[in-house]
C-alpha cells in the first residue's frame, strides 16, 4: 500500500519539491538525496519540526555530542537541529525506505503524536529500546484514533516506553492498546530560556509582541488593537512561508496610522514602530523585551494554541485566545494568562496594565526521566 502511494504521489511530490518550502526535505525524505543513514550505536531522536526539536535541548545537552542522531520532517526543524555540535541530522526517510535505511541504535526516542508505524516496528525489529516521549492525543484527534484502534494497537505493541503530559493522555493511550505509559508532563516544562542576541529597548516605548500567529490572526488581533503612542508593535508569524503577505498586511496598517515599518531580515535592529519578524530563531529574543504578548494559535480555532512557558519565563503581560486544547498542559503552569475570545481583546489589551505579569510555576526535573529513558 505505502509502495503504491508512492507512486501515486510522485508528480506531486516533483511538483512541491520547486517550492521553498519543500526544497530540501522531499528530495531527502522521497528520494534520500544527500541523506545517507546514521552510524550505528547512538541515541536516535525523532522530532517534526522546529518546536519538538528545540524542546529536546535539555535531553540532547546531557548526552555525549557525538552519540546524538536527529531526524525530522521540516527544512525548519533540520535547520534548528543542525545547531546541536556532532550531532548527526537526517531527514526521516518515507516509510517504504526504513527497512533498509535504518541502523541499530541503542534508543530510539520519538517526539509525542509522531507514530509511524515501520518506524517503530523497524526500530523494534533491529533490537532497539524504542520510546514514545511527551505523547499526548487531543480532544479533536482522539475520535479519529479510536477510530483506527486496530492501527494504533499494532504500532503500540513495537513501543517499549511512553511518557504522556497528563493522566488524561495516559488513560487515552491506554485505551488504544498502549502499555508501559507514565505521565511525566510537557517535556517543555524543562526547558531553559536563553537569548541569542540582545535587542537594546527604546526608551519609553512598551512592546507589542504578536508571537506565532497564524492565516487570519493577524488581521483579527488588529482590527481589535488600539495601539498607544508610545507602542511599538511587533509580529512574528509562525511559519516562513506567510512572512511576504503578512509584510504586505502591516505595511499597510503602519501606512494608515502614519507609523514607519521595516522589516527585522533588512535592518538587524527595532527603530521603527511597526516590525515584521522575518528571520527564524528571534522570537525568544523579542519575549525578553516584551511588555504584552499575544499568543496566536489560539484566537482561531484548528491550532489549539502554543508555548506559554517563553514568554512567562520572561515575566510578560500574556494574552491568549480561548482555542489552547493542544496546550493544556503548559497552560495548568503558568499563571497570570489572560485568556479571551477576539472580541474581547480590546478591553482586555486596554485594561493590560491593571494586571499582574505572568510567570512559571515550576521547572521539572530532567534526570530521572532521562535515566528511564536511557535505562541507566
Amino acid at each position: 500500500m505505502a509502495t503504491l502511494l508512492y507512486l501515486l504521489a510522485l508528480p506531486i511530490l516533483i511538483y512541491l519539491h520547486f517550492k521553498p518550502k519543500y526544497h530540501d526535505s522531499i528530495p531527502a525524505r522521497f528520494f534520500l538525496k544527500n541523506n545517507a543513514r546514521f552510524t550505528e550505536k547512538g541515541i536516535w531522536f525523532h522530532a517534526c519540526s522546529f518546536g519538538e526539536v528545540r524542546s529536546l535541548s535539555p535531553f540532547i545537552e546531557k548526552i555525549e555530542p557525538s552519540s546524538v542522531r536527529i531526524s525530522v520532517i521540516t527544512q525548519t526543524g533540520f535547520r534548528e537541529a543542525s545547531k546541536y555540535p556532532l550531532a548527526q541530522v537526517r531527514y526521516l526517510p518515507f516509510e517504504i525506505f526504513l527497512p533498509f535505511w535504518i541502523r541499530k541504535q541503542k534508543v530510539l526516542i520519538v517526539m509525542e503524536a509522531e507514530l509511524w508505524p515501520l518506524l517503530f516496528i523497524v526500530a523494534k525489529a533491529k533490537g532497539m529500546k524504542t520510546v514514545l516521549l511527551n505523547a499526548r492525543i487531543s480532544d479533536n484527534s482522539y475520535a479519529s484514533y479510536v477510530r483506527f484502534a486496530w492501527l494504533y494497537r499494532w504500532i503500540f505493541n513495537s513501543i517499549d516506553l511512553i511518557f504522556a503530559q497528563s493522566l488524561e493522555d495516559e488513560q487515552r493511550l491506554k485505551t488504544l492498546g498502549a502499555k508501559a505509559v507514565h505521565v511525566c508532563g510537557n517535556i517543555k516544562a524543562f526547558s531553559r530560556y536563553e537569548v541569542s542576541h540582545v535587542y537594546p529597548k527604546q526608551p519609553n516605548k512598551r512592546v507589542v509582541v504578536l508571537a506565532s500567529t497564524h492565516e487570519g490572526e493577524e488581521e483579527l488581533i488588529l482590527s481589535h488593537l488600539t495601539l498607544l503612542p508610545n507602542d511599538q508593535l511587533i509580529v512574528v508569524p509562525r511559519h516562513p512561508e506567510r512572512f511576504a503577505k503578512v509584510n504586505r498586511l502591516l505595511s499597510a496598517y503602519a501606512e494608515n496610522l502614519g507609523k514607519s515599518y521595516m522589516c527585522l531580515s533588512k535592518q538587524n535592529s527595532l527603530e521603527a514602530d511597526v516590525i515584521l519578524c522575518d528571520t527564524m530563531g528571534e522570537l525568544i529574543n523579542l519575549y525578553a523585551i516584551a511588555d504584552v504578548v499575544f499568543l496566536g494559535g489560539s484566537f482561531v480555532d484548528g491550532v489549539g494554541g502554543h508555548n506559554p512557558l517563553e514568554p512567562a519565563f520572561f515575566g510578560t503581560k500574556l494574552i491568549s485566545g480561548e482555542f489552547i486544547f493542544n496546550q493544556k498542559v503548559l497552560f495548568d503552569s503558568v499563571t497570570n494568562v489572560f485568556t479571551c475570545k477576539a472580541e474581547d481583546i480590546k478591553n482586555v489589551f486596554d485594561s493590560i496594565e491593571t494586571y499582574p505579569k505572568s510567570a512559571i510555576v515550576h521547572h521539572g526535573d530532567i534526570e530521572p526521566l532521562l535515566e528511564q529513558i536511557l535505562g541507566k
